[in-house]
């Protein structure tokens, strides 16, 4: 198949550094060279959420594109069963009527394509990623050898525009990490391909609930300790590392990964509880009451803390702190999906 003109263009696409935005658009354009499809449009969604987010079209107006991008689009995919693996799909063959889907019925019909193929996209060897719709005038079916085509060219369109390709490029900057997730807008998260799966990862994570705030607050950046509840760190910490995603649809946040045998400054558990809430801005007393210990306990580590990390002051411990990454912030109130 790499002989196959359309197979070679696609596989140099794949394996360009372009935004994946950009990259979607070339996939599409050099498909509508290649294939007798008049228009197209390619969207893409988070693991186990309804949404979807254009990426790329050809041979569609501005009105068109905008009634595509509406919520209840992502209802009529569920409902023409377009969100599992299968074939790719006619419009005679949907799981319900075309005068049924008003995006058939009041928006494509309307713009003069009569027929479609709904192909759906997964990750290489992953999750549900997204919808690529071939759209045609005429009144003709289209032919079993252009689905057959088809079929053959998903798992490449899925590669060309996979958001975790984007994602792993930024991960790369964090030496040291063994694993990492993306983190969605609704509070779910998927392993980067490639790195391993950890349960501070997981969507219910005290971590995750933290990244998330964060990313959501405008931060793009931020490296913080936490325990390593499973021993495996030699300092009974492990780093996070929390990065903002770029140039990818907007129900993605950003990666969230983990370095083990994090560097603890020589500071004890308690002394990293006492100076994430230094950073966050408490006096001795709030700390105090939050942690359940008495003021003169707090000053103590607070002195502690002073030496070890060579600064005069708690303000001037609190920024190198945060600019190092060498603290553990507390847990924050579950976020609002």
């Amino acid at each position: 198949m790499p002989d196959d003109p359309i197979v070679a263009d696609m596989i140099e696409i794949a394996a360009t550094d372009i935004p994946l935005f950009e990259r979607a658009q070339t996939l599409l354009d050099t498909l509508q060279r290649r294939l007798p499809a008049e228009a197209s449009w390619l969207a893409l969604t988070a693991p186990g959420t309804n949404a979807y987010a254009t990426v790329g079209s050809t041979g569609l107006q501005r009105s068109v594109l905008d009634y595509l991008d509406r919520p209840s689009v992502s209802h009529e995919i569920r409902l023409a069963d377009l969100d599992r693996n299968r074939p790719s799909v006619s419009l005679a063959e949907l799981a319900v009527p075309a005068d049924e889907l008003p995006t058939w019925a009041d928006c494509l019909i309307q713009a003069g394509f009569r027929d479609g193929l709904g192909v759906p996209l997964f990750e290489p060897g992953g999750p549900y990623l997204g919808l690529l719709t071939l759209l045609f005038s005429g009144r003709g079916a289209p032919s079993d050898g252009l689905r057959d085509r088809i079929g053959q060219l998903a798992p490449l369109v899925a590669r060309c525009v996979s958001p975790m390709r984007s994602l792993l490029g930024t991960a790369r900057l964090v030496q040291g990490a063994t694993s990492g997730a993306a983190l969605f807008r609704d509070g779910t998260t998927h392993p980067l391909p490639g790195l391993e799966d950890h349960s501070l990862l997981a969507r219910d994570s005290p971590v995750v609930e933290i990244a998330r705030g964060t990313l959501l607050a405008g931060q793009v950046y931020r490296s913080f300790l936490w325990p390593a509840d499973d021993g495996a760190a030699a300092t009974g910490h492990v780093r996070m590392t929390m990065l903002t995603a770029t140039e990818v649809p907007d129900f993605v946040l950003g990666t969230l990964l983990l370095t083990p045998d994090a560097d603890c400054r020589g500071l004890t558990p308690r002394e990293l509880q006492v100076l994430g809430l230094l950073v966050n801005g408490r006096s001795n007393q709030q700390i105090a009451r939050q942690l359940a210990i008495a003021t003169r306990t707090v000053a103590a580590h607070v002195e502690h803390i002073l030496h070890k990390l060579d600064t005069s002051t708690r303000t001037l411990a609190a920024v190198r702190a945060e600019r190092e990454g060498c603290y553990v912030p507390p847990p924050q109130p579950t976020l609002t999906r």
